[in-house]
């Protein structure tokens, strides 16, 4: 199936050039309206947001989705350098400029979280609200690993992905089976409707981006560790579920500690992709707190 298949009625695609990167973009909703940006996570691209697109634009908001850079369609620079989280968060920044928006909400799941903690923390004053999903604060995510050894195993394959060409190597054989598997494995039985799975081994297909997918988690390791986490001031929702293979719950604890206006909300009956699995229960939460209904 062609990707534009993906595309549902109201739904329009386009490329934004944005500091310095081309992205591939989904939006939906009227240009004017409140802007929400939702970033996916690894290893995704803006398909992930599938259940949320129609609510949110039905809802009153222009929704913008981005292949992030690295990802399906954006393009795919194959440096380290090109994958530090100021550059990640500078990316937000220029794609919600290029729609004009002064001020807009964020939404991160995964590393989109990981993303949206750091937007959030350097530019406070281009946020209304924010909402994160099973995403880390970059500056616990250490300190979590430290103190709980569960957290650190089960985050041992980002020691993995450090090493050169060999994580391309084994995720990319045999048409990406041992990506599908991890996916499968962290799921559901029912995440992931019947064929979907393959609409993500096309988009890893796009020549250099799996070395860029992967370069997201080497451009972490290797960024300073800070001496105090950086605090977060907007208003800010965390939704966490609650049978996440990856990532523990104090995870999630220790990132609402450092948030002036925050909120820890478990999503029960989810996996790792609560988006996917309890969509309804998700728009409908997401809505309310980008309406400041609380």
């Amino acid at each position: 199936m062609n990707k534009g298949d993906l595309l549902q009625p109201g739904w329009r695609e386009s490329l934004r050039r944005v500091n310095d990167v081309e992205l591939h973009v989904i939006e939906a909703g009227t240009a004017g309206a409140p802007l929400v940006i939702l970033l996916h996570g690894f290893p995704e691209f803006w398909w992930a947001w599938r259940h949320q697109i129609t609510p949110l634009a039905e809802a009153g908001y222009h929704v913008v989705v981005p292949d992030m850079r690295g990802y399906n369609k954006s393009e795919a620079p194959q440096d380290i350098a090109s994958y530090d989280l100021d550059t990640l968060a500078a990316d937000v920044i220029a794609l919600a400029e290029a729609y004009g928006a002064r001020r807009f909400h964020l939404v991160g799941h995964d590393w989109g979280a990981v993303i949206g903690w750091w937007t959030a923390a350097r530019y406070p004053d281009r946020l209304d609200r924010v909402v994160l999903m099973n995403g880390p604060h970059p500056d616990v995510l250490g300190k979590q690993a430290l103190r709980h050894p569960t957290q650190a195993l089960r985050s041992s394959y980002v020691a993995f992905f450090q090493l050169p060409w060999l994580p391309e190597a084994m995720l990319g054989r045999f048409g990406f089976a041992g990506l599908l598997l991890a996916m499968k494995r962290s799921a559901r039985a029912d995440t992931f409707e019947p064929g979907a799975l393959n609409h993500y081994a096309e988009a890893w297909a796009h020549p250099g981006s799996l070395t860029a997918m992967l370069n997201y988690y080497r451009a972490l390791r290797k960024r300073p560790r800070a001496r105090e986490p950086a605090r977060l001031a907007p208003p800010t929702l965390i939704l966490w579920a609650d049978h996440d293979r990856f990532l523990e719950r104090h995870l999630a604890e220790a990132g609402l500690a450092i948030c002036d206006n925050g909120r820890l909300e478990i999503v029960e009956d989810a996996s790792h992709w609560l988006h996917l699995d309890q969509p309804q229960r998700v728009n409908a939460r997401l809505i309310r707190w980008l309406r400041d209904e609380n």
